[in-house]
């Protein structure tokens, strides 16, 4: 967190105090509208004041019966609306939550140089464990410094809007008794019509003469529906002053939300973030502690690799050399197999010639029969002459 905050911080925790110590006051409204004849003189007279608004022959006096009441409550209302459109932020509950984040972030296991990379890691190129680390602890500084001044902005914004709800609750309050007047005053003029008004038009229709009778039946037609309008109107004012009611305990739970939010804001501003910082700043340094102390280790182990290496490898080319020198230029093994393997072959030779000439004086007998036993079948032939030996011989010639 940068030293403007922290001044800045500082300086807004006087107002947080004073703001945090002050009980929001619930006054409880009274639920009943208090009738022209329950009224004592002074409301009396602001009853009889909003009755004389009314022009029952004005169906947009009727209309806009009550309506002037919200005039100021709907400045006020708006006012706050246009800063929350022009504000481009977002919920504080969102920074906090966000620096929260970004300090799980953080990973035990990543802040070991010694852990293996796994193929992920290597096949995307990540840096290793202690860069990686370097790298994730300046990107939350970054981001810290970042929020802090957000924070701080958010909790400005959440100071003016705590007085502003103050405002509106007032007003609103004021509101609702305005409203209590306009009813009373309502249901005074619609009393007042059903006794007197609107009767005295029924016996001006009913002394009428025949050709200005339409024209007092139609009026009293109109009365009666603007009595019935004003009767709408009334009810309706009546729905306003409730649902009015049920927002003044929600502007104090607003701000009683507002308040204990700018609390935290600032507890995390002026107490969290440095002990965040501070624990960061020892995780760098017991870090960098233990990346020398392994390079030291990983040096004394190659020590002794290489010593241990070196004697192994003497060992074994020793043994070989020696054991190369004292054999002979042919090793006897080598030469009775030669030998063995020679005398097999010349026997093999001898047996494959015996069985060549067996075969071959077998094949001369057999050539021999076979021409003998042709020369008997032809001479047989020749001696018959005629018949069939004739065509045999023949055949066969």
């Amino acid at each position: 967190m940068s030293e403007t905050v922290r001044q800045q911080a500082q300086e807004t925790l006087a107002q947080v105090e004073k703001i945090t110590a002050v009980v929001l006051p619930e006054p409880a409204p009274a639920n009943e509208v208090i009738t022209l004849e329950q009224a004592d003189a002074p409301v009396t007279a602001e009853i009889r004041k909003r009755m004389g608004e009314l022009d029952m022959t004005d169906t947009n006096s009727i209309v806009r019966f009550g309506s002037g009441a919200q005039a100021e409550l709907q400045t006020i209302s708006q006012s706050m609306l246009q800063g929350v459109r022009n504000k481009d932020v977002g919920p504080a509950g969102d920074s906090l939550r966000s620096i929260v984040t970004t300090i799980r972030g953080f990973s035990v296991s990543e802040l070991d140089v010694r852990r293996e990379r796994s193929w992920w890691e290597k096949l995307l190129g990540r840096a290793a464990p202690f860069a990686k680390f370097t790298a994730r602890f300046e990107e939350v500084q970054g981001q810290i410094d970042r929020v802090t001044d957000d924070l701080l902005k958010h909790e400005h914004v959440l100071l003016k809007d705590i007085e502003s709800l103050d405002v509106l609750y007032d007003k609103t309050l004021a509101f609702y008794d305005e409203l209590a007047l306009y009813i009373a005053a309502g249901e005074a003029k619609i009393a007042e019509m059903d006794s007197t008004d609107i009767p005295a038009k029924e016996a001006e229709v009913q002394a009428a003469p025949e050709e200005q009778g339409v024209m007092k039946a139609q009026e009293l037609r109109d009365m009666r529906s603007a009595r019935d309008d004003l009767e709408r109107r009334v009810h309706d004012l009546k729905l306003t002053r409730q649902v009015t009611m049920q927002s003044l305990p929600s502007i104090r739970l607003v701000q009683e939300n507002d308040k204990s939010l700018v609390t935290k804001i600032n507890s995390t501003l002026v107490n969290t973030v440095p002990l965040w910082e501070t624990q960061l700043a020892q995780a760098v340094t017991i870090q960098r502690s233990a990346e020398a102390a392994a390079a030291v280790r990983d040096a004394n182990d190659l020590t002794n690799e290489l010593l241990t290496a070196n004697a192994e490898n003497l060992r074994s080319a020793n043994k070989m050399i020696r054991t190369e020198m004292e054999r002979g230029v042919f090793d006897i093994e080598a030469v009775k197999s030669a030998n063995a393997n020679l005398i097999s072959t010349i026997e093999e030779s001898l047996q494959i010639a015996d069985e060549g000439k067996r075969k071959r004086a077998e094949a001369e007998a057999e050539l021999q029969s076979m021409e003998a036993e042709l020369k008997n079948t032809l001479a047989a032939a020749s001696a018959r002459g005629t018949g069939m030996g004739g065509q045999v011989g023949e055949s066969v010639s």
